[in-house]
């Protein structure tokens, strides 16, 4: 702050400086030259009444004359040449006094915008030394969860009983691995994020050392959903874990750098998402989200950085974005009958071969640009079925769903 203040006085005494060179320039006052010449001819007045009071000799006053007619010329010629030197015309006077008004006020809205008043300079490591402090003393899994308002789920009841029933049966079988999949899987489907992460964590326990990095990474994916997208400080110590055992994986490292995020290191976050983006494949789960934050971060992280085209991703064949895009040229009928036709097509071969839950995704969007909100809401309550006991598909495909409508 000091350093701006100190920059901002500067800037006022030069443009002060400024203003006043301008303003002199326009000064009517008698220059240094006129006076000269009033003393001079005061002199030869004065020799003059010296030669009549016979002070001097008639010779000596002719010689004194001479010298200072010499130099009323000298004279003479110098106010002939300061008159000729304009003043600074008035406009570019004031001209120069709004450039400097502007530039000043310029400058205290840009601080203002960009800088932080009241705060003491802050250099790279006592950054880093309160990102650190910031970072341990965060709120725990507990406090984050509580901040939440409560849950509205709007679930099919019938799922809903279902559900009740498998506690049920789980509380009597607390080893039973399938049992516990199957309930975090539900439970998520849910929206129930905390009931599901608790009965992951069971899987986790059963499964001990065999548990996998991809196992402990859907823990602290249920665990940071639980949490509104928070990554606590218990969600951090499953990544870790999960990283522990493979220091590659995706869905891990995309969580690692969101938490560095959070806790005031976007130039960590930045290097995470770079690296892992570079090696993802264009439908991983964690491509998307990574490329809606990488820039903002690498701008907070002070890197000038590009978003690389996404390129390479397997062709679907039920409607795409592109595929919509296409029919921007056709009539709203041809549109319509296009990705009625797309739609059709997609939602056969789903019900008869199954399909990724990008694909079921797509074909929820898609009626929703149809207008066939019924249909997407019964597609959307299938989903919730069939991808039970998959977290991450569920959650994508609830991502379309919520975008048309039709889910919580």
């Amino acid at each position: 702050m000091m350093f701006w203040i100190i920059i901002g006085l500067l800037t006022l005494l030069v443009a002060m400086l400024f203003v006043l060179a301008l303003l002199r320039g326009r000064d009517t006052g008698i220059s240094a030259a006129q006076f000269d010449l009033q003393i001079y001819r005061d002199q030869l007045s004065g020799v003059e009444r010296d030669q009549e009071r016979g002070v001097v000799t008639k010779e000596e006053a002719a010689r004194i004359k001479t010298e200072i007619q010499r130099r009323i010329l000298d004279a003479d010629k110098a106010v002939q040449a300061a008159s000729a030197v304009k003043g600074a015309p008035r406009s570019v006077t004031y001209a120069a006094i709004v450039a400097c008004a502007v530039v000043l006020a310029g400058s205290v809205w840009l601080y203002q915008t960009i800088g932080a008043p009241g705060y003491p300079d802050l250099p790279l490591q006592v950054r880093i030394v309160n990102a650190d402090e910031a970072r341990a003393m965060r709120p725990s899994q507990s406090k984050a969860e509580a901040s939440l308002p409560p849950l509205t789920t709007g679930a099919d009841p019938r799922h809903e009983e279902m559900v009740a029933k498998l506690r049920a049966a789980i509380a009597d079988r607390p080893n039973d691995l399938k049992g516990h999949q199957l309930l975090a899987g539900n439970e998520a489907a849910l929206g129930n994020y905390v009931a599901a992460y608790r009965a992951h964590i069971k899987v986790v326990e059963i499964k001990g050392d065999t548990a996998t990095a991809r196992d402990l990474a859907d823990l602290a994916d249920l665990m940071i959903m639980a949490a509104g997208g928070y990554v606590s400080p218990e969600a951090e110590s499953a990544l870790q874990r999960a990283l522990d055992r493979d220091p590659n994986e995706g869905k891990a490292l995309y969580y690692s750098g969101l938490m560095f995020a959070q806790s005031g290191r976007p130039d960590v976050a930045f290097r995470l998402w770079r690296d892992l983006l570079e090696v993802s494949a264009p439908t991983d789960l964690w491509v998307p989200p990574i490329r809606s934050q990488i820039e903002e971060a690498a701008a907070w992280a002070g890197v000038d950085y590009t978003l690389p085209e996404l390129t390479g991703g397997p062709a679907l064949a039920g409607p795409d974005a592109d595929a919509v895009a296409a029919a921007s040229d056709m009539s709203a009928e041809e549109r319509q009958d296009m990705i009625g036709n797309m739609v059709v097509q997609l939602s056969e071969r789903l019900a008869t071969e199954g399909g990724s839950a990008q694909e079921w995704a797509q074909l929820i969007g898609a009626l929703g640009v149809l207008g066939d909100i019924d249909r997407a809401k019964a597609i959307w309550g299938e989903a919730q079925t069939v991808f039970a006991a998959d977290a991450d598909g569920l959650a994508m495909i609830r991502a379309s769903a919520k975008s048309v409508g039709v889910a919580e």
